[in-house]
């Protein structure tokens, strides 16, 4: 009796063993796909997501909240550790929408973090916030507008519900290197202009598709007025062209068509023997097109900030 007593009771505990086991293997399945979903949204490691989730009792709201909140006090405090060192690495990013374009410089430590999906989401993140930031400014009554932006101020604007100084933050705190917010530069032209546009060592970005966004380590925007009507002159062809010049010959002004050129030496883009055609100069080159150029900007990445990038003109 005491022997049937015992089995009984062994197949009892046996049952509620199993009872628990399937409920606790019912309980994991949905467990993995809250955390299969919240990783997948956020991005952060399996491990961060899991203590998130166990934290708020599955509620993958406050679990992505909190995520977030730990991310940026963890990039904060791994940027102040960074800070100082050295960053001549990075990418510039290119931006053009119609009658606006935009350039901006992020910079890193080395070009391996440069290559990293991340790091070019941030860049794009600041090219389109600058975009944004240009659109909404007060235009003065001019032809074109042209104005240059310190790492200060594109760190202040947002970037959906963060602001680019908290972005910037994450990142570094996600790569592991020092990283700077440079400088940003924007133009916008009224209908009679065009904007030429050229990036030299252009990265194959593997973002989601922005296809007049483009990223290198140099770019250039020229500010270019059609001058004949009857002209029938590849607008996008030509403006390439003059933005592959100022890369290449680094001009410092315009310059007028009148100017005598200095040969190589010459730093006025007009009297510059034209890059693709050096038996020209560039104004030789633009009278038979019908084409005006008025200003342009240059960017390098890892170059100290010319003085006159500080004032609009």
């Amino acid at each position: 009796m005491a022997a049937l007593s015992g089995f009984l009771r062994s197949k009892l505990f046996s049952g509620q063993q199993a009872g628990l086991f399937h409920s606790g293997f019912r309980l994991l399945a949905t467990d993995k796909e809250l955390l299969v979903k919240l990783r997948k949204k956020t991005g952060y490691s399996f491990i961060n997501c899991k203590k998130a989730l166990e934290k708020f009792n599955n509620d993958t709201k406050q679990a992505e909240a909190w995520l977030h909140q730990q991310a940026q006090k963890e990039g904060w405090n791994k940027a102040t550790k960074l800070q100082g060192r050295k960053t001549a690495e990075g990418l510039v990013g290119l931006l053009q929408e119609g009658n606006t374009a935009v350039m901006v410089e992020v910079n890193c430590e080395t070009d391996f973090v440069a290559r990293n999906v991340k790091f070019q989401q941030l860049v794009q993140q600041a090219t389109l916030c600058t975009l944004r930031h240009c659109r909404s400014a007060e235009q003065h009554q001019a032809s074109y507008s042209k104005c240059f932006l310190p790492g200060e101020e594109i760190l202040q604007m947002k970037s959906e519900e963060l602001s680019l100084k908290d972005l910037l933050a994450m990142t570094i705190g996600k790569l592991g290197e020092n990283m700077l917010m440079r400088r940003a530069a924007w133009v916008m032209v009224s209908p009679d202009m065009f904007i030429g546009s050229y990036m030299h060592g252009a990265l194959q970005a593997d973002l989601p598709s922005l296809t007049n966004m483009s990223f290198g380590k140099y770019g250039s925007l020229v500010v270019c007025r059609k001058t004949d009507e009857s002209s029938t002159s590849n607008i996008t062809e030509l403006g390439r062209r003059l933005g592959q010049h100022v890369v290449g010959m680094n001009p410092l002004s315009v310059g007028s068509i009148e100017d005598e050129s200095a040969g190589e030496a010459e730093t006025r883009m007009l009297a510059q023997p034209f890059l693709l055609e050096p038996g020209l100069t560039v104004g030789q080159y633009l009278q038979p097109h019908g084409v005006q150029v008025l200003d342009f900007v240059r960017f390098e990445c890892g170059e100290e900030p010319q003085s006159s990038e500080a004032s609009q003109p």
